[in-house]
């Protein structure tokens, strides 16, 4: 059996603009489009997909599956220009300049993202998740884009070496498929899942084909014959309607026969999806067919009444049909069929209504995008491994539905708590929480609550908030975060007044008058040589043991002081007037002093750097990001790269490759354009791997980073970074 594309490798302009023209009759808008195939056109002549075909076929085939949801005209300008960043030599500035700040902030998003190498066995889905999902909070259509981008390339896959399609199709399945489900993009999200199995489990997927054509027949003629009994059974009723026969994904087939499922058993093999045009129809036409045909109590859905979070509603029901049939039928009006096969993407046409209608779709979008607006305030996390496991738990993980006590349906992840309900309905519900009652029953705060639980949450205003145990007993991010960030309030108001009166005792011991000490002009200095924008901020950082009352005091009254002390003042506290430079590092207010480049972070030009005062080394420069100077507050000074460099500087990068095919002499070849030298190679050892650790002399970091660029490019080589030793 061959597999059939669906892409379109002769698709010309000319039929994209027709298919666009049917929903987007604002003449400027076309002529945009116009202009941006005409730009991309030009920008992309002469180069070739892999597949042999004009590379210009690609913008074209997503632009056309954009059009099929009927995408924006800022939208389909994007998809036509959406490589010319990436693969050729246009800019950001250029496309403002030629298509408004709109339609580059597109390009420029989608550009991002397909810079990430996303490697789902690795570490670099950490910050792949994070620079995706946080990234793609500021405008939905740069993630809408990227599926589109994603599909076409599923559908030409086959042109990859086998490693590379279960590579792409495993990315698709974990990382993008999921998205869309979020989204609503159902039609989308079907055809990467059925593409990704295709390329991930080939035997399983044509085998599924198989079945699926030996009983098509059969299939076929039961399903005509239930939809022409539906239908006259609904003219009877006078009911405008259209029934179609649904076809079941192979994927979700595959989802079913892996849970151990027979062939034979899947009910919705037979399906039937009826369109009406209002609600009422929707639920005359399910007690129509009910009446008739016996339905299976526990299949029966209504998501209607209660829409799922990404918009989908429909009615759903599974019935004994002809023959003894079970028949899996959908019910829904037209408008809900476009948000159940596009999801958010179902609201592109509201520019046809105007403005008030444009600016209302735009809000209803932000509702619905709760999801974004979670993974923001996960992106908070310090730790790359609690966020992926914050964003799989609450993002990408199985969701109950719940309830309030008025019917509202609130949405949590499986596991969640009454302290994730509390704070999901609003911060002030869970701070005052005292108790909770599900389905009228008292339960623990630790109580995992399951899909359809009605919850009722006991509150108390003169509560003084919550446990710092709840942080242990929630399972969402969300509301851990909200817990954590009430006990920071808490300690930042305790560390003010500690440190208040430590200051005190302090000015105190020194029989300093306390109206000479915190006089305008002493106030004033202090706020000023350390660093503090107000007297709260100073008391805090008092309070919390990052700096003391006595280096406080002795930065005024500095007779004290030890001389030590004294060059770190001189160091730290100082005047932007006074620079003295010392080669190419600039440390302030220091004459003739040692400056080492430390050897285990390696700075280079370019680099975010800080002083560590050694005792009798002088001062090492590290990285800011170096781990062996993190802990250290002390003796951490200001320095800075002088404005004019004179030599270079050796730094270690490290390169993954899953092949050794003249790698190295690639490599050495890349030096030679970059003004890069090396200094020296050392492989390193590893059973399914090639690792390179690879020493070398770079003017900065931007020619650094332009070499690590086009390594990266080369065949084989899975990972390009610096390392720290």
């Amino acid at each position: 059996m061959m597999f059939v594309r669906k892409d379109n490798p002769n698709i010309t302009f000319d039929e994209l603009y027709e298919k666009v023209s049917t929903y987007i009759t604002d003449k400027k808008e076309l002529k945009t489009i116009s202009r941006a195939y005409l730009y991309a056109y030009e920008k992309h002549f002469g180069q070739k997909r892999l597949t042999g075909e004009d590379y210009i076929t690609h913008p074209l085939n997503v632009a056309s599956i954009l059009a099929g949801i009927n995408a924006d005209s800022a939208t389909i300008s994007a998809a036509l220009l959406h490589d010319t960043i990436e693969d050729c030599d246009a800019t950001p500035e250029e496309l403002e300049e030629k298509f408004g700040k709109e339609i580059a902030t597109l390009v420029n998003g989608v550009t991002k993202i397909n810079k990430l190498k996303f490697t789902c066995d690795n570490e670099a889905v950490i910050a792949n998740h994070r620079k995706i999902l946080v990234g793609l909070c500021e405008d939905v259509r740069i993630l809408i884009l990227k599926l589109a981008d994603r599909l076409h390339n599923m559908r030409t896959l086959w042109i990859l070496s086998e490693k590379k399609q279960k590579e792409n199709a495993k990315e698709t399945l974990d990382i993008l498929t999921p998205i869309a489900h979020r989204l609503g993009m159902n039609q989308i999200k079907s055809e990467l899942e059925d593409l990704s199995l295709r390329y991930l489990k080939p035997d399983v997927y044509f085998s599924i084909v198989e079945q699926l054509n030996q009983t098509r027949k059969e299939r076929d003629a039961i399903v005509n014959e239930m939809m022409e009994e539906v239908s006259k059974m609904l003219d009877e009723h006078n009911i405008k309607h259209e029934i179609k026969g649904r076809a079941k994904s192979i994927y979700s087939i595959y989802k079913k026969l892996d849970k151990g499922r027979r062939f034979s058993d899947i009910y919705d093999l037979l399906a039937l999806r009826v369109f009406v045009d209002t609600i009422p129809e929707c639920y005359q036409v399910l007690g129509i067919i009910h009446s008739k045909y016996r339905p299976i109590p526990k299949r029966f859905k209504d998501y209607i009444a209660m829409p799922k979070t990404n918009m989908y509603q429909s009615l759903h029901t599974t019935v004994f049909g002809l023959e003894g049939y079970l028949f899996e039928i959908q019910i829904r009006t037209y408008e809900m069929d476009q948000v159940a096969e596009h999801g958010i993407a179902s609201h592109w046409s509201y520019k046809e209504h105007g403005s008030n209608v444009k600016a209302s779709m735009q809000s209803a979008m932000e509702q619905k995008l709760q999801f974004f607006r979670e993974i923001m305030e996960l992106k908070e996390e310090k730790n790359d491994e609690l966020f992926v496991h914050n964003v799989q738990e609450d993002v990408l993980n199985n969701t109950i539905y719940v309830f309030t006590p008025k019917g509202d349906v609130i949405e949590l992840p499986q596991g969640s708590t009454p302290i994730d309900f509390a704070y999901r309905v609003h911060s002030g519900v869970g701070d005052k929480m005292v108790g909770a009652l599900v389905n009228g029953n008292i339960v623990s705060l630790d109580y995992q609550l399951n899909d359809g639980d009605i919850v009722k949450i006991n509150t108390n205003k003169n509560s003084s908030g919550p446990s710092r145990e709840w942080i242990d007993m929630a399972f969402t991010a969300q509301a851990k975060n909200k817990i954590k960030n009430f006990f920071n309030k808490i300690d930042k108001e305790e560390n003010l007044k500690k440190g208040t009166e430590m200051l005190q005792k302090e000015v105190k011991k020194r029989k300093i008058p306390f109206a000479e000490f915190y006089s305008n002009e002493n106030i004033d200095r202090l706020l000023e040589e350390l660093k503090f924008s107000d007297m709260v901020e100073l008391h805090t950082n008092i309070g919390n043991g990052k700096i003391t009352p006595l280096q406080v005091v002795n930065a005024l009254y500095n007779e004290s002081k030890t001389k030590q002390e004294l060059v770190l003042d001189r160091v730290i506290n100082q005047d932007e007037k006074n620079v003295t430079v010392k080669g190419d590092i600039v440390v302030d207010n220091i004459d003739h002093i040692k400056i080492n480049v430390a050897s285990c972070c390696k700075p280079v030009p370019g680099d975010d750097i800080v002083g560590y005062i050694s005792k009798g080394h002088g001062i090492n420069v590290h990285r800011t990001t170096c781990p062996n100077i993190a802990d250290l507050d002390e003796r951490i000074i200001d320095v800075k790269w002088n404005d004019v460099i004179t030599k270079k500087y050796a730094t270690n990068i490290l390169i993954t490759a899953s092949e050794n095919n003249n790698l190295l002499i690639n490599i050495i070849n890349k030096t030679s354009n970059s003004d890069i030298t090396i200094q020296s190679i050392n492989t390193i050892a590893s059973s399914d791997r090639y690792m390179f650790d690879i020493n070398l002399l770079v003017d900065n970091t931007d020619r650094l980073n332009k070499f690590m660029s086009e390594v990266f490019t080369l065949p084989g080589v899975i990972n390009v970074e610096r390392i720290i030793k």
